[in-house]
């Protein structure tokens, strides 16, 4: 699907992706294998690839439909009811009877960031879930995905994207080899390294550049110069905002920008996103 010929024009942004709690941990350096290193600092926040974009997305002005699960712990039901704060209809988020999933976070000074990922409720999400989510799709929607759900599920929620007639992004992140899905979605963002591993090109790529910017095709925009505070979650900005701007039908370089300032804004804040955080 070609943005510049057909763009989607009001349509809502569906995310099914993946919800966690975020344990972030500052520290002045990342440990080596084997190194012991002191803390700063801990805190707690909302965090998952997938509730990272729906709170983008529904910060950038779209109707966002969350589809995903939490266990059935008071952090499940904390990270909903702030979502639900931020307009994302969080009707398609089902309990599961574990716990939600979990991230553990580390920040170094300057701002780079590694992370443990325990999968908790967000391997619970079945294809029933994808089903009940394909009715509600429609021409205009846009559906964004991402790899930190189990790839049956991630395939099915392109092919109902395709079947509806809806837009789908697909960030291919954390990276597997899995061709079958990419050549489903209509739009891959990924960085450089991602787009070489993938071996992707054209105009079905979107490509984050950090510092550098993004690219789309042929439209290209920078990024501000900043001195990040933590990168967790700036992708996860980028990509929620992008697809509320191509269900708005904002033209390219203008959703672009829009979603390189996001990613900028949230390098410039501690975590992925913060409980209290409002539009």
């Amino acid at each position: 699907m070609s943005m510049d010929a057909a763009a989607p024009t009001g349509g809502r942004v569906f995310v099914v992706g993946s919800i966690n709690v975020d344990t972030v941990i500052r520290v002045k350096t990342h440990p080596r294998p084997g190194e012991t290193v002191h803390a700063s600092g801990q805190v707690t926040a909302p965090g998952g690839k997938g509730g990272n974009q729906a709170a983008a997305a529904a910060r950038a002005g779209a109707s966002t439909l969350m589809v995903g699960r939490v266990g059935s712990d008071v952090p499940g039901g904390t990270y909903v009811e702030h979502l639900s704060a931020l307009g994302v209809d969080c009707s398609l988020v089902q309990v599961a009877e574990t716990a939600t999933g979990q991230a553990t976070v580390m920040v170094d000074d300057a701002g780079e960031n590694s992370i443990i990922v325990l999968e908790g409720a967000n391997g619970s999400v079945t294809l029933a879930d994808i089903a009940a989510m394909a009715p509600l799709l429609r021409a205009g929607d846009v559906l964004s995905t991402q790899y930190e759900l189990q790839a049956p599920i991630v395939e099915a929620a392109l092919v109902a994207a395709r079947a509806a007639g809806a837009y789908s992004i697909l960030n291919p992140s954390p990276w597997q080899d899995r061709p079958e899905l990419i050549a489903l979605a209509d739009l891959v963002v990924v960085n450089e390294l991602e787009a070489e591993q993938l071996v992707l090109d054209g105009e079905g790529v979107c490509l984050t550049l950090g510092a550098g910017g993004a690219r789309w095709g042929a439209v290209g925009v920078p990024a501000p110069r900043i001195t990040p505070v933590d990168t967790t979650g700036a992708g996860d900005a980028f990509t929620g905002t992008l697809a509320a701007g191509i269900a708005a039908g904002t033209d390219r370089r203008q959703l672009l920008a829009d979603a390189v300032a996001a990613a900028s804004d949230a390098c410039l804040r501690p975590n992925a996103q913060d409980w209290a955080r409002r539009p």
